[in-house]
């Protein structure tokens, strides 16, 4: 269903400003891709892992399936310098040439997470140190430690000799540094100095980290640096600021240690090679996009292994839907593009239950990957490994190394579709005006997330969930959205939801208020400024500060036991809540959307909303079980400010991108597109089943 309405001019010109944008963004990037490629797909291929007399066999074959692109040196370190200072890149060579040969770009890798032996055993410093004084040790991968100054420097001759080498060989598109970054909480000496030498850095005085930490607090008062250890997150009662502290260093430990990679390649580096990473996406870690040399940030997806249900029974076999939408729409506005560098090629063998996937669910996968706007897309693995930690991972061939399995042969269906696409491509296309008027914007900080997950205040409250409430509410009205930072440009967004933003400043609250004054739709929800950018409470009333931002005093917060949850009265309809409820006061000139409905508080105002200079404020003071009520309050001011929406039911995904329209289906059931007449169908039909996907010219 579709809302036909008018919209503002304030509205048009953010769309406006959003199409300048996205132009600004694909101008950047044009060298590297080519809009014209619209994007294009590689596959993960190991030489070091079979007999040289295949490599040219498997190569051929690749090319031969439609990929453009491998990937060589990911954890190939033992054969890169197989001795101290000895480097071997024949082999390497070999591979290249082969590649080559059969007209196969390649993306070269450092091997960062894979150290070899004689290094580990030479200097084990380099190990990380677990908070109960374990080591980790060689024979697994991502057990050296970032906080190693040796290995951080030794390192960067491995990654010298590899530059110099292919810096500038035309073969090369690009680098991807390590192979899904993480955050060590090591314990080792290195990163005790370390993270006193951060600290001292961060707060310059003892006096200040003391205050920032409220340290005199169980008289945990420092008088220097030297005596400030790395915090115990296992041990009761350690100090949250410093544990905050301790994340915050160890996510800039990762950050910068590919910023030192990412700088050694540029000393010899063609800039016609692009760097990046490949992380897991965690909305947890700060070093997710901290690192400033990369060109654009990766990630890494699978969908069915066990742990995610989906919708309804069979669900697991296609996954649960929000997992690549939400990554794209993360990973995007870093830094303006993105990548999936490893996408799930079939069965994999490391999940709680490794069954297999819906047959066509990569496929969708892929299409789903190419809506949110990636420019490229490569699995793991070509070949399905005979030994080692990874055995029975599915690749694109089986383990006689020639039988495409379910998950090649979707891969190829997907690479023929992109080339069909390829040939309808307009350039002159522009992303369709309902489309852009919904922009919505949703306000991601780190430190709020972290810092909430140190100090939850009730189990019943999970911090991705609350933005996932958020989240699926919108992307079922058909809108793009983009989690955007605290620099980013507000009024690009004709609506921005700003959820548990607990810590706030000053400087944050003007932001917001201008942005809602100047004619945005602002929505914030419950825990939003309950504490200062230390993490201190305000000495003041509860979320004093936010008072005027929001047009209501408030009051208190309550926490529900989870065998009684409280119900919220909205547009005459109950809905449940647990685990935290604000009890607001609103001012004479902010209008009630919802109360409380049960409780010693029955009537007190729970959802609130007003205008603001020619924009709007809303404030959601309560996090429901299910996210049922946020959709509603979404929907009712989508619709006062005359913003179209759709009502794709949960599971349906629809995007836009480079003059096509992109519909998939996760859910249990079959859904009906409506379309203009006379639109093309370039790939499926106006109905589709469970795994499937239609695309369309605009």
């Amino acid at each position: 269903m579709s809302l036909k309405i008018t919209v503002s001019k304030k509205v048009l010109f953010a769309c406006f400003v959003i199409l300048l944008s996205l132009n600004s963004f694909s101008q950047k990037f044009e060298k590297f891709f080519p809009t014209k490629d619209l994007t294009t797909v590689g596959v993960y291929y190991y030489p070091e892992h079979w007999n040289p007399q295949q490599w040219e066999r498997d190569l051929k074959n690749i090319a031969e399936m439609g990929y453009e692109f491998t990937h060589f040196a990911e954890f190939a370190w033992a054969e890169l310098e197989p001795q101290e200072g000895i480097y071997d890149f024949k082999w390497l060579d070999k591979a290249l040439e082969l590649a080559a040969k059969y007209k196969l770009k390649v993306i070269m890798c450092t091997s960062t997470a894979t150290p070899p032996v004689w290094l580990v055993r030479k200097h084990p410093e380099v190990l990380a140190t677990n908070e109960d004084g374990s080591k980790m040790d060689h024979g697994a991968r991502q057990h050296a430690t970032f906080s190693s100054n040796y290995y951080r420097s030794y390192s960067m001759k491995m990654i010298e000799q590899l530059a110099k080498r292919y810096g500038n060989d035309k073969r090369i598109i690009g680098w991807q540094l390590d192979n899904e970054p993480r955050r060590f909480l090591d314990y080792g000496n290195d990163a005790l100095l370390r993270y006193r030498d951060w600290l001292k850095e961060k707060y310059k005085t003892i006096a200040t980290l003391n205050e920032a930490w409220g340290n005199n607090f169980w008289s945990g008062t420092y008088t220097n640096f030297d005596e400030i250890n790395l915090p115990l997150h296992q041990q009761w009662g350690m100090n949250l600021h410093s544990q905050l502290d301790h994340y915050r260093f160890a996510d800039y430990e990762t950050a910068s240690f590919l910023d030192e990679q990412a700088l050694e390649i540029k000393k010899h580096a063609s800039k016609n090679q692009w760097i990046t990473s490949n992380y897991i996406p965690m909305y947890d870690v700060g070093y997710i996009g901290m690192s400033k040399e990369l060109d654009f940030e990766a990630y890494t997806r699978y969908m069915v292994y066990g742990s995610d249900k989906g919708i309804d029974t069979n669900g697991y076999r296609v996954g649960e839907y929000s997992r690549i939408a939400m990554a794209n729409d993360f990973f995007r506005p870093l830094k303006g593009m993105y990548g999936v560098m490893e996408l799930q090629p079939g069965q994999v063998n490391w999940g709680s239950i490794n069954p297999q996937p819906l047959p066509g669910a990569m496929r969708m996968w892929l299409w789903h990957v190419f809506a949110g706007g990636s420019k490229f897309t490569c699995t793991y693995r070509y070949r399905a490994p005979l030994y080692g930690y990874e055995q029975y991972h599915y690749g694109i061939v089986g383990p006689d190394g020639v039988t495409q399995t379910t998950g090649g042969k979707e891969f190829s269906q997907f690479i023929n579709e992109i080339n069909l696409l390829r040939k309808k491509y307009n350039a002159k296309a522009n992303l369709p005006e309902a489309y852009l008027k919904r922009k919505t914007g949703i306000l991601f900080n780190t430190d709020n997330v972290m810092g909430i997950n140190l100090n939850k205040q009730t189990n019943q409250w999970q911090t991705e969930d609350h933005f996932l409430k958020y989240y699926k509410a919108v992307k079922a009205f058909g809108a793009p959205v983009d989690f955007i930072r605290d620099t980013t440009n507000f009024s690009n967004y004709p609506v921005l939801i700003v959820p548990a933003y607990q810590m706030i400043d000053e400087q944050m609250i003007a932001k917001l208020t201008a942005y809602a004054k100047n004619g945005g739709n602002l929505v914030l929800s419950c825990r939003s400024g309950i504490q200062n950018k230390k993490g201190h409470l305000w000495e003041a009333k509860f979320y004093e500060p936010m008072w005027k931002l929001i047009g209501s005093e408030i009051e208190s917060y309550d926490l529900l036991m989870p065998h009684a949850p409280g119900k919220i009265k909205f547009n005459n309809n109950d809905f449940e809540w647990t685990s935290w409820g604000d009890l607001l006061k609103p001012y004479k000139d902010t209008e009630t959307w919802a109360t409380y409905n049960s409780e010693f508080y029955s009537g007190t105002s729970a959802i609130i909303s007003r205008k603001l200079g020619i924009g709007t404020v809303t404030y959601i003071g309560v996090d429901s079980k299910n996210g049922d009520l946020e959709k509603q309050v979404l929907i009712k001011l989508y619709n006062q400010q005359n913003i179209p929406v759709e009502n794709y039911p949960e599971g349906v995904i629809v995007e836009y991108r480079d003059g096509f329209g992109i519909a998939v289906n996760y859910s249990n059931k079959p859904y009906t597109m409506i379309l203009p007449q006379n639109t093309e169908i370039l790939i499926g039909s106006t109905t589709l089943k469970t795994a499937d996907v239609l695309v369309w010219k605009y």
